[in-house]
């Protein structure tokens, strides 16, 4: 491209991209999805957030070190595009292009699922219709109402996390001792491990789920000043406020009812508005619906923007048709935003079509392609530090440990296939290969005809 075309703009300033790296990673894998875990596994969910936290952000760190050396476009899909071949880079880029399509379905469904709590009578789809079409008009506005859209959207349900943490504390310690609310709740009722070890370790992929959204801080990259500074920063405390967020959260909550009286009904309710509503607190049952409802918005919003960049930065590869390269005078890739939120209203569809099973549906795909992403990320952190020694070169944010923590996360993303394979998700797995097929022949076809 020449010097006059319209390119991507650095605009997005720290707090967008703290907002923007926190919001991705707290939305309906905590808000809805807990609620299927904590029945298999119960108070030990706690450890199980601790684990896919400590994995989330090993994986964070290998990216992190990546994009601080070169902030571009597409991210880890330009990384395996340079550092390992044209076909990795072609996998990478449009794996998570199809995982975040797949997010964003699932957080639009989830929507209707909260839009249901005030008004069960609107049909799931028309909700799902509605902030479909908000978030694609927010998303071709200039990249700074992006980033103030996300940071308020991803404030609202942060400074939430906090006061409900802070609510709980207080019902804690002003409950009488005929309450059921008690911090024994969390090891009285079964034990801490009711359903033993196992019962915890066959909801780790769901838990994993809850984590998808962690590479969005690489996407922004390209838009943001001084990232040098700026993306270390969001990395290292983005991941010490998940920590906080999910095990002080769900820690909190499951002391305030005991784990085995949630009256859940299965998938699609959120534990945080039912234990609330269990103890008689209807207000903050309502509240919380709506901040839940943010919370997805903010996800869903994040993940048309993380498609339409890696979309950009694969036509840029040579990967994707040429007319993605496309960017408008604001620096907003439009043929990019367009074509993904032609898939992701597929969503309204499907919600048309079967919205009782929607949402299961999606949850179990999303964990296969971001599965296959994580792992990709490691893979390619190694060809990148081979390729920094044989130059000599010292990165400014390097990885912990690695390549040590690289085989940790790929030896702990094989045990999550395995939990998948064993927890009826089998055609998942058995699609991963026929996926990474398909892809293959894509990209064949794509370079045969030299698009």
């Amino acid at each position: 491209m020449d010097s006059e075309t319209p390119k991507l703009q650095r605009r997005l300033k720290n707090r967008h991209i703290q907002l923007i790296a926190m919001g991705g990673a707290i939305g309906t894998g905590l808000f809805l999805g807990s609620a299927h875990i904590i029945q298999s596994a119960g108070p030990s969910i706690i450890l199980g957030y601790l684990i896919g936290g400590l994995i989330a952000f090993l994986i964070m760190r290998q990216l992190g070190e990546m994009i601080v050396h070169e902030p571009v476009t597409g991210s880890f899909s330009y990384f395996a595009f340079k550092y390992w071949g044209k076909f990795p880079g072609f996998l990478t880029g449009w794996n998570y292009w199809i995982l975040y399509i797949l997010v964003a379905m699932t957080e639009l469904t989830a929507i209707g699922k909260y839009v249901n709590y005030w008004w069960p009578d609107i049909p799931a789809w028309v909700s799902v219709l509605f902030f479909f079409v908000l978030v694609t008009v927010m998303n071709l506005a200039n990249v700074k109402i992006y980033g103030e859209s996300e940071f308020w959207l991803s404030m609202i349900k942060v400074l939430a996390i906090i006061a409900m943490i802070i609510f709980g504390v207080y019902l804690l310690f002003t409950a009488d001792a005929a309450s059921t609310v008690s911090i024994s709740n969390l090891w009285m009722h079964g034990g801490f491990f009711p359903h033993g070890f196992e019962g915890l370790f066959y909801m780790l992929a769901f838990m994993m789920f809850a984590f998808g959204g962690i590479e969005l801080i690489s996407m922004a990259a390209a838009e943001t000043e001084d990232p040098e500074k700026n993306i270390p920063k969001a990395v290292n405390q983005t991941v010490i406020r998940i920590f906080l967020f999910y095990i002080c959260s769900l820690a909190i909550l499951l002391s305030l009812v005991p784990w085995n009286q949630l009256d859940l009904g299965g998938l699609d309710k959120s534990p945080f508005v039912i234990i609330f509503k269990q103890i008689g607190i209807d207000w903050a049952a309502h509240l919380l619906n709506f901040i839940i409802l943010t919370a997805s918005l903010s996800v869903c919003n994040s993940g048309m923007y993380a498609n339409s960049r890696m979309l950009l930065g694969l036509a840029e590869q040579g990967n994707a048709p040429k007319v993605f390269q496309q960017v408008n005078q604001h620096g907003i890739p439009v043929p990019a935003v367009l074509f993904s939120a032609l898939l992701i209203f597929s969503c309204v569809l499907l919600n048309y079509f079967v919205p009782e099973k929607a949402l299961s549906y999606l949850i179990y795909i999303v964990v296969s392609a971001a599965v296959l992403n994580w792992m990709m990320i490691s893979l390619i952190h190694l060809k990148f530090k081979k390729a920094m020694r044989k130059e000599g070169i010292h990165t400014k944010f390097p990885a912990l440990f690695a390549p040590f923590t690289n085989y940790f996360v790929l030896a702990f993303m094989l045990i999550i296939l395995y939990v998948m394979w064993n927890q009826g998700l089998m055609l998942s797995v058995l699609m991963l290969p026929v996926w990474i097929a398909v892809l293959f022949g894509l990209f064949k076809m794509l370079h045969k005809k030299n698009v």
